[in-house]
This record gives C-alpha cells, sequence and structure tokens, in this order.
C-alpha cells in the first residue's frame, strides 16, 4: 500500500509561538482588586443605606412678645361672631330686591330684601271688598232687626220672624269678623315678603340673587333659605380649643394677648369671658371665649388667632413693644464658639449658625440667622449631628 511508503518527518508539532492564556497569579491579582473595591464600597454605602432613622419634632421661629414667653399657656382658635343671623324670609316668593352687599352696615328693622308679593296684594284687595260687602250687608240686616223687634213688641208680627232677623244679622256679623281676620291674615303675608335685619350689625355674605327663589328652610334644591349672614361686630370673640390636662390653668377674667395670624406684629388685649362646661370627647379639649377688651377695624370674624393666657395683668407697655424673633432654649447648641440650630432638608440635618440675645423663660431670642416661619429641629439631642438621616414626626 502506499501508505507505508508516506513520509513521516514532516508531522511536527510547531512550538515556537508563546501560550497566550494568562497566568494563574494574574487572575489572582484581579480577583483580589475586585474584591476590595467591593468591600471599600460596602464601607462607604452601608451608613448611608441602612444606618438607623432618627425621628424629630420641627418647631417654627416665631415673633413673640415678653407677655407670650412668660405666657402659662398658649392656644389657638378662631374670631366667632357671638351674634351672628342667617337670615331668611317667612314666605316663599321669588326675590325681586336686595338692598345690601357684603360689608354694608344695617340697622335693625332695617328692609334688606322683598319678594314677590303680587298674589298677596290681589289676595287683600279681595279680603278688603269681602269685608265693605259684609259692611254693607250687616248694617241693612241690623236695621232689619231692630224694625222687627219693634214690631214684635206692638204684636204685630211673629216670633219666627223676630227670630230669623236676629240671626241674619248675627251671621252676617260673624262674617264680618272672618273677613277681619282674613284682612289680617294677608296683611301678615304681606309683611312675610319683606326681609328685614334682626339688629344692628354688618352683612357678612350674601347668599342669594334677584331672581332666585326664597323660601322657609330652602324647601327645595332650587330655591334659597338664607338671603345675607348679618354678624353683630361688637360681639366678636375667641374661640379657642384648650387640652384637658391643661385647663385647670385657667380661670375666669383672667388676662390674655390676643394674636391675629394676620397681623403678627399686632397685638390685643384680651380676658377669660367663660369657659364651657362641656367637653369634647373626640379631641379632649374644652372651649374657652376670650373676650377683646379693645380692638380694631381689622378683627373680621373666622379670622385665626393665638391666645397667651397670662399669670399676670396685661397692660400697654407690654402690648406695645415690638416683637421679637424667638426659638426654645432646647432647639439650640453651642459647636466650636458658635450657637447653631438644624434644619432639616430631603430628610437629612444641616446646621444652622445663628446669633443669639437675651433669654426669656424657655425661649431665646433670635437675633440673626433666622427669619419668622423657619422650621428647625424642636430638641437636639446627642445623636443630632450635621449630615444623618432623619424623620420627621407630626407634633
Amino acid at each position: 500500500m502506499e501508505t507505508k511508503t508516506a513520509d513521516l518527518s514532516s508531522l511536527k508539532i510547531d512550538r515556537s509561538h508563546k501560550d497566550d492564556r494568562p497566568s494563574s497569579k494574574s487572575k489572582y491579582i484581579t480577583l483580589a482588586v475586585v474584591l476590595v473595591v467591593i468591600v471599600v464600597s460596602v464601607l462607604l454605602i452601608y451608613p448611608i443605606l441602612f444606618a438607623e432613622t432618627v425621628e424629630v419634632k420641627l418647631t417654627s421661629v416665631v415673633l413673640q412678645s415678653s407677655a407670650q414667653t412668660n405666657a402659662v399657656l398658649t392656644a389657638s382658635g378662631y374670631v366667632v361672631a357671638q351674634r351672628q343671623a342667617s337670615v331668611s324670609s317667612k314666605g316663599t316668593g321669588v326675590l325681586v330686591f336686595l338692598g345690601v352687599v357684603e360689608g354694608d352696615r344695617v340697622k335693625k328693622g332695617q328692609i334688606i330684601a322683598r319678594l314677590d308679593d303680587r298674589d298677596i296684594v290681589a289676595q287683600l284687595d279681595e279680603e278688603k271688598s269681602s269685608l265693605q260687602f259684609y259692611q254693607a250687608q250687616l248694617k241693612e240686616a241690623e236695621n232689619n232687626y231692630n224694625r222687627e223687634k219693634e214690631l214684635f213688641n206692638r204684636g204685630l208680627t211673629s216670633q219666627q220672624a223676630l227670630d230669623a232677623a236676629e240671626t241674619e244679622h248675627n251671621t252676617l256679623l260673624a262674617n264680618l269678623g272672618i273677613a277681619e281676620a282674613r284682612i289680617r291674615a294677608a296683611e301678615v303675608s304681606l309683611e312675610n315678603m319683606i326681609i328685614r335685619s334682626p339688629f344692628d350689625g354688618t352683612v357678612l355674605t350674601k347668599n342669594a340673587e334677584v331672581g332666585e327663589i326664597v323660601a322657609p328652610f330652602g324647601a327645595s334644591t332650587t330655591s334659597r333659605a338664607a338671603v345675607v349672614t348679618i354678624a353683630d361686630m361688637t360681639s366678636l370673640m375667641i374661640e379657642a380649643d384648650v387640652s384637658e390636662s391643661n385647663i385647670d390653668r385657667i380661670k375666669t377674667e383672667q388676662d390674655c394677648e390676643i394674636v391675629l395670624d394676620a397681623y403678627p406684629q399686632k397685638s390685643y388685649p384680651g380676658f377669660v369671658f367663660k369657659i364651657v362646661p362641656t367637653a369634647d370627647r373626640s379631641k379632649a379639649t374644652v372651649m374657652v371665649k376670650v373676650g377683646f377688651k379693645e380692638y380694631d377695624s381689622r378683627v373680621l370674624p373666622e379670622m385665626s388667632a393665638k391666645v397667651s393666657f397670662l399669670s399676670g395683668t396685661v397692660d400697654s407697655k407690654m402690648l406695645s413693644e415690638e416683637k421679637f424673633l424667638v426659638v426654645p432654649v432646647s432647639a439650640i447648641k453651642d459647636e466650636d464658639g458658635s450657637v447653631i440650630v438644624y434644619k432639616v432638608e430631603d430628610d437629612l440635618v444641616v446646621p444652622v449658625s445663628i446669633k443669639t440675645g437675651r433669654k426669656i423663660g424657655s425661649y431665646i431670642e433670635v437675633v440673626s440667622g433666622l427669619e419668622a416661619g423657619d422650621n428647625i429641629i424642636e430638641k437636639i439631642s446627642d445623636e443630632i449631628t450635621a449630615g444623618i438621616k432623619v424623620k420627621i414626626v407630626q407634633q
């Protein structure tokens, strides 16, 4: 066979090229570097991702007077007119006249509005005509009765004729009384179409327009009940909710300082008018009515206000002094010679350097570094430091 004579010397292995595969030592070095990078990354990220979140409460930087900082208790409430009425009509009809708008002052008995009364006027005219008719008939029946009575006394007529004349006279007399009653009823109905002010006051809201149907108690979905709402602006008081646990700090006639949220720089002197003798079980509070000793036109119903219940008497000097920014003493911290407070931004603690002034009770004056309305951490503990993650707890 030919295979036996083939030259096998040409079949050789070429060992001239080196092995290009990585060595075992290089693989170990690469693996070690990767492990070091992973460990370092975990050490850097772990404190951020898995650090325990600290719960904090925030407090607002507010403008206060010395009276407020020394108050035994502070509560929030609203201005409420103690004499207020939703004025409606006794009759039903289309509103044809409305003589007031919001802010108008009205006197007791003043005509505010009028309903369409043409049908009642026509009815009244009819009843007056009926009265005149009965009056004429009664006069004739009375003359006839007197004549029959005289004839009966002379024996010239019968008892039956006299009785008939008397019955006719009495019937017409009764009809006359009914006609007079119907006239009075029509006059009352006519008066009910006129809406008058029940007392001196100021129009707060206008609830109906000319052309709308007005009915007592809003008899249908298309009718109006109250035409306007009126308040006696001399009866304004603050109605504040005080916690049951703090109600023992308050007594009747206790002096107060009232500050409207709309005008934080202005203070009004007040006093505890009444502690309502019942509690709200859902809120565990007791309503306290605080009267104004004096106030101006800026005080309006439904405004929100803060009331400071004072331990002493309120004086004009205390109310006229300029208010200043304060924060709780528990919210500040001395750090390297600086006074700082902590804000919370994106759930992280951010330090803010401030300049403080006098200390008043449990508060301290802020001269610079903060503005009214800023929110800061209410109480600083050892675990609160710059940059840590926190969770804000609602009050």
